[in-house]
C-alpha cells in the first residue's frame, strides 16, 4: 500500500537568524535527526517558502530545496569519499567527451556547445579529456583526476551535495563543474546535457513521454541552480 502523505501540522514556516528554519514554534529537523542549519540565511528563507506553500498535506517532491538541504546535512558528510569517486568517475564517461560518429549535423552541434566546455574545463580547472566516438573510454590523465578529486575535497558538503547530483543528471562532471561554479546557468546546463535527446526530438518529431522527461530533467536543473544561487547570496 502507498503511504498517506503527512497532513500540514504547522500554519508558518519562517527562517531564523541562524539559517535554520521553524515551522510555528518548531525547530525543522533532517529525516536523521539533525537541527537543519543552512550556510546561508537566502538558502534557510527559500526553504521555509517551500515549507510555507505547502497545502493540507506535505508533498516533499514540491520541496526539491529541502530535500538537497536534508541530504547535505544528512548524506553528505559520511559519504564524501564516495561522492568524490561517483563524481571522479565521469572523467571515462562523460557526456561531453564522448562524439557522435554521424550525422554532421549532430557532429557539429556537439562540438559548438561541447568544445567550448572542454576547454573551460581544461583551463580553469585543469581537467583535460580527450574526445571521443562511440563508447570508447575517454581516459583522462592521472593529474586531471587528482585536481578534479583536490576541487571535491575542498568545497562544503552543501555543494558537493549539488556537483554530485548535477554530476548524475547531467551524465557529466563538466556540465556539474560550470552549473557550480557559474560557467553555466540552469537553462544552459539543460540545453547541454540534453542535446542529443532534444536533436533527436527535432529530427524524428515529439515524443510525448521524451518530452515529459526532458521537462523533469529541466525542472531539476533549475532547482539545482536556485540551490547553488542561495548558496552564493
Amino acid at each position: 500500500m502507498t503511504a498517506q502523505p503527512a497532513r500540514r501540522f504547522y500554519r508558518t514556516a519562517a527562517a531564523t537568524p541562524e539559517h535554520g528554519v521553524t515551522l510555528d514554534s518548531r525547530t525543522l529537523r533532517t529525516p536523521g535527526g539533525a537541527v537543519f542549519r543552512s550556510p546561508t540565511r537566502a538558502l534557510a528563507a527559500a526553504i521555509a517558502a517551500e515549507w510555507d506553500a505547502q497545502g493540507e498535506h506535505i508533498a516533499p517532491a514540491t520541496m526539491p530545496l529541502t530535500q538537497l538541504g536534508f541530504a547535505a546535512l544528512d548524506w553528505t558528510p559520511k559519504s564524501r569519499a564516495e561522492l568524490a569517486r561517483y563524481i571522479t568517475a565521469y572523467a571515462e564517461t562523460d557526456l561531453v567527451a564522448h562524439r557522435a560518429e554521424g550525422p554532421a549535423e549532430l557532429v557539429a552541434r556537439q562540438a559548438g556547445a561541447w568544445d567550448p566546455l572542454l576547454a573551460w574545463a581544461r583551463e580553469t580547472h585543469g581537467l583535460t579529456l580527450p574526445v571521443v566516438t562511440g563508447v570508447i573510454a575517454a581516459q583522462a590523465d592521472a593529474a586531471s583526476i587528482a585536481r578534479l578529486a583536490g576541487f571535491i575535497e575542498a568545497i562544503d558538503d552543501f555543494r558537493l551535495t549539488a556537483l554530485a547530483q548535477a554530476a548524475g543528471l547531467a551524465g557529466s562532471a563538466v556540465i556539474a563543474l560550470a552549473l557550480l561554479t557559474g560557467r553555466l546557468g540552469a537553462s544552459e546546463a539543460y540545453q547541454a546535457a540534453a542535446l542529443d535527446n532534444l536533436w533527436s526530438l527535432e529530427r524524428w518529431g515529439e515524443d510525448d513521454e521524451a518530452r515529459a522527461k526532458l521537462e523533469r530533467q529541466r525542472a531539476e536543473f533549475e532547482s539545482l541552480a536556485a540551490f547553488i544561487r542561495h548558496l552564493s547570496a
